[in-house]
């Protein structure tokens, strides 16, 4: 495939500033998403608007050091969703402990990059259990997206009809459109449906009015605690899963552009993932990914060129800056962002089913129960009612009543001990 821009071509400002622009609309939606979600689910008093100024300037540095350290690849840097299933997980654990649960995970995927170790792990990672882990992210989210959708429980029908409605002009509209309206679609829904929902319901705005135009983020040490070894364990299986995204997403933009030394630049591009979780455990705040739908943007632009995303980060690090921007585009009303939400986790499905097709990793009828029971037990056990999780043991509950840990564990299980293809004699 050609493309105008190389890899470590510079475009001209005024074109370099363009492709920027798409990069940075690109890159909002998750940021804002995620930092929406989380503040909610912790419970302890976080202030909204200034854990989104420090996921902000976190996600600004990290693409940065990606960008020009890293994997030097065009790449887009966000918050992994894959973290929020151990935080949801770790239901009566202090946001101390989800800090340093974050942290420990930086360090040991850090340590994996930078020792080269994390070549003999990738063994485990087979296509099977790839295309599983994509699908659990998503099917484990599902009580979280159904959360949003529902919004105020004296109105959850009401909107979850806007929400199911507003899902459906989603994909009408991702049928159709083309180019760059089609890779920053996230964002047009969410502006059309949010101006639609004021509209139709006359809800305000959950975050505070007088909002500064400009503040310099909060940045004391947050409190930390050593998790437990159940959530531990939980955050682990989670680091696993964002070791294979970012795996994956470096691999798939690397093969589009035939780049070279694609050894170092894995190995560069996990390590600073690491140390992005550090610092993201440090600053108390979800830890970041490379994200998998770079290879669409590089495609609709033309653009391979990995600096037409700095531009974009220092716009990113510019908005940290400001709670009053901030607080425009966090002003989402949760169904719009359960609506928006699932959109992205339905997107991933397709990516794991094109995986399963184009890898033919179900060749017969035990192919397919390996993905099959991973996938069941991972949906079933997410959606325990919390009477029934509150009577396991409190060690074990980020385990055994998390299904994205429960799912791992199965697929692995089963790919490599039970349907282990048998040596012949």
């Amino acid at each position: 495939m050609n493309f105008q821009y190389g890899i470590d071509d510079h475009p001209g400002w005024k074109k370099l500033l363009l492709f920027s622009l798409q990069w940075l609309v690109v890159s909002i939606p998750p940021i804002i998403i995620i930092g929406r979600i989380i503040p909610s689910l912790q419970n302890s008093g976080i202030d909204p608007v200034v854990y989104l100024q420090k996921l902000f300037l976190i996600t600004a540095i990290i693409m940065l050091a990606q960008v020009l350290l890293g994997h030097r690849l065009p790449l887009v840097v966000g918050p992994a969703t894959v973290l929020l299933i151990g935080i949801l997980a770790s239901t009566g654990r202090t946001s101390a402990a989800i800090n340093s649960a974050v942290i420990i995970g930086g360090v040991l995927l850090a340590l994996l990059g930078i020792t080269g170790l994390f070549s003999y792990l990738k063994r485990l990672f087979t296509p099977r259990v790839i295309a599983v882990i994509l699908m659990l992210i998503a099917f484990t989210l599902s009580p979280t997206i159904l959360q949003l959708m529902l919004g105020e429980p004296a109105v959850g029908h009401a909107n979850l009809t806007f929400a199911i409605l507003l899902t459906l002009a989603i994909f009408v509209a991702h049928r159709f459109l083309t180019g760059i309206w089609k890779s920053t679609l996230a964002v047009w829904a969410m502006l059309a449906g949010s101006l639609l929902f004021y509209g139709l319901f006359g809800t305000g705005s959950q975050f505070g009015d007088n909002l500064a135009a400009l503040a310099v983020p909060s940045f004391g040490l947050p409190a930390l605690a050593l998790p437990d070894a159940g959530m531990l364990l939980a955050f682990l299986f989670c680091f696993l899963a964002l070791a294979v995204n970012d795996l994956g997403s470096i691999q798939s933009v690397g093969v589009l552009l035939n780049a070279d030394k694609m050894d170092e630049r894995i190995t560069r591009g996990v390590s600073i993932t690491g140390l992005g979780n550090i610092l993201s455990g440090l600053a108390g705040i979800i830890g970041p990914v490379n994200f998998s739908l770079s290879p669409g943007i590089i495609a609709s632009t033309g653009c391979a060129s990995r600096f037409a995303l700095v531009p974009a980060a220092i716009a990113l690090l510019g908005l940290a800056f400001s709670p009053l921007a901030i607080g425009i585009m966090g002003s989402i009303p949760p169904p719009v962002i359960g609506a928006v939400l699932l959109q992205i986790m339905t997107a991933q499905i397709a990516a794991s089913l094109m995986l399963i097709r184009e890898t033919q990793a179900t060749k017969s009828f035990n192919d397919g129960l390996i993905i099959g029971l991973p996938l069941m037990l991972g949906t079933i056990v997410s959606f325990l009612p919390p009477d029934v999780v509150a009577l396991f043991p409190a060690g074990l509950r980020p385990v055994i009543t998390n299904g994205f840990v429960v799912g791992v564990f199965t697929v692995l299980l089963l790919e490599h001990c039970v349907y282990s293809p048998t040596p012949e004699p």
